[in-house]
């Protein structure tokens, strides 16, 4: 063989080498995304992981969840009870000590130098979450950490940093009115918007280098979600920018993530101003989060505002979530109670959401036993009844009252039917053959009811035939679920 002969195979074999190696890059690229976390193939509105359908149900005592001292515990308390589903708010209202810039010995700070401990902390918790399956969602900037008290102590007030000057950025040394007026420059950093000038390009770019930094972290992580703000009343333009930014720091990185804005309005479903830009914008929202529909509306009106909310998201379907559901505290602008809060979370899983989390006290019940009871009531519906194989069917209802109770199913199937606080009604089976097993689970406690017997207790279970309208009662005051599923041959 001549030399030229030899070159010449070594080229074929060296080429033939290199697309193997490439389809073998992006093959496992392939893989690893697929095990991330993304709607439900077979019901794009709820999640799956690892290629498995999975419902995301929380309760903290904070929103910042990284920066907890007792992080672990914590994690391991949700765990025991079922909860997968965590808010993370990449805070900077903490003490100096967990500010996400260096603090210098002088006390300022140095924008281009990180706290390597808010860092590690947050690293921590994509590991220990990870290892868990908790799901995390990210909320990138939060309004009130640059207002008020926050943006006395903000790293970002030029009066705290040695980087820059207000004249240099057109910050002022006070934002004193409610951060929902969006007086604050710090969100319009983006050319085109209102309060957008030159002297913001300086700030844009520490901001970009701030998410640049977040998501060296986190995009190693399949369990992420990426929300750009919390309650936000600033343009769109703000979050789409960001949401380009991730999206494309995760392209460059070969990973597939999903992104979202929160937007304040959702109380206010069809009177909304800002949040019915998602729901013709799957793009940019690739979910839903309609947390501010669990405020300030109770009972029947929250499901009724609920409802036409998914219908709007799900003319796209894409998951919905519910980071914060509120109901504690009695604030006037519409926790209610912790009972209130109880009911907005089975509003809402019975109603379609992909998600629900209740808020961190005194705003919502956190993760106190009120919390802690409906979410493992919640994950024993679910060995019994798969959320996303049901759907809101309230016309199957007769004989109830004003926010009594509240019925999801597969009509012939399995039937899951909550009553907020006792009660009876009817349930059409008419269409149905056969008969069902009727499971009751205590929301208070989070167990299946158990009544005395002879010898012992056993569980307390009954048969319903199809074939008309059944009365199905529950069996005590306070809240209960039916689930009622057609007997097996």
């Amino acid at each position: 063989m001549s030399n030229a002969t030899r070159i010449k195979c070594w080229f074929r074999f060296v080429t033939v080498i290199g697309i193997v190696l490439f389809h073998a890059v992006l093959s496992t690229a392939d893989n690893k995304n697929a095990d991330r976390i993304k709607p439900y193939a077979e019901n794009p509105c709820y999640w799956q992981y690892q290629g498995k359908p999975v419902l995301l149900l929380g309760g903290s005592k904070t929103d910042h969840i990284f920066l907890l001292d007792d992080l672990k515990t914590h994690l391991d308390e949700m765990q025991a009870v079922g909860a997968n589903y965590v808010r993370n708010t990449m805070s900077q209202r903490e003490g100096k000590d967990l500010k996400p810039h260096k603090l210098l010995p002088g006390g300022k700070f140095d924008l281009d130098q990180w706290n390597q401990e808010y860092w590690k902390r947050f690293q921590n918790m994509l590991k220990w979450t990870a290892e868990r399956e908790i799901f995390v969602q990210i909320e990138v900037w939060d309004r009130f950490d640059y207002s008020t008290v926050n943006w006395e102590t903000s790293p970002w007030n030029p009066g705290n940093n040695v980087n820059y000057t207000y004249e240099q950025t057109g910050f002022a040394s006070e934002y004193p009115q409610h951060s929902a007026r969006d007086l604050q420059p710090f969100f319009h950093s983006i050319k085109g918007m209102s309060r957008y000038h030159k002297k913001l390009d300086l700030i844009r770019r520490y901001q970009e280098a701030f998410v640049a930094r977040m998501l060296s972290y986190s995009l190693d992580y399949g369990h992420v979600l990426y929300c750009m703000d919390n309650e936000t009343s600033t343009p769109a333009k703000w979050g789409q920018y960001w949401i380009g930014f991730i999206k494309a720091k995760a392209a460059k990185k070969g990973a597939a993530v999903c992104t979202t804005d929160m937007f304040d309005d959702a109380f206010d479903a069809d009177k909304a101003e800002h949040t019915p830009i998602i729901f013709n914008d799957a793009e940019h929202y690739m979910f839903a989060d309609i947390s501010q529909v669990n405020s300030r509306s109770y009972d029947e009106t929250h499901w009724e505002r609920l409802q036409w909310l998914l219908r709007q998201v799900n003319t796209h379907p894409r998951p919905s979530n519910h980071t914060k559901i509120y109901g504690s505290g009695y604030y006037t602008f519409g926790t209610g109670g912790p009972e209130d809060g109880v009911e907005r979370f089975w509003r809402d899983i019975l109603g379609g959401s992909a998600s629900a989390r209740f808020h961190r006290p005194d705003a919502g019940n956190g993760l106190n036993d009120f919390a802690k009871g409906s979410i493992k009531a919640a994950r024993i519906l679910e060995s019994l009844i798969k959320f996303w194989d049901i759907t809101p069917q309230m016309k199957l209802l007769s004989e109830r009252q004003s926010n009594e109770a509240y019925l999801a199913a597969k009509p012939g199937e399995s039937y899951a039917l909550y009553f907020t606080n006792g009660g009876s009604v009817g349930l059409d089976l008419s269409g149905a053959t056969g008969s069902f097993d009727v499971t009751w689970i205590s929301v208070s406690m989070g167990v299946r009811t158990r009544t005395s017997a002879a010898g012992g207790y056993r569980l307390m279970k009954k048969t319903v035939a199809g074939g008309g309208v059944v009365t199905i009662s529950a069996p005590y005051k306070g809240g209960w679920i039916a689930a009622i599923v057609k007997t097996k041959p």
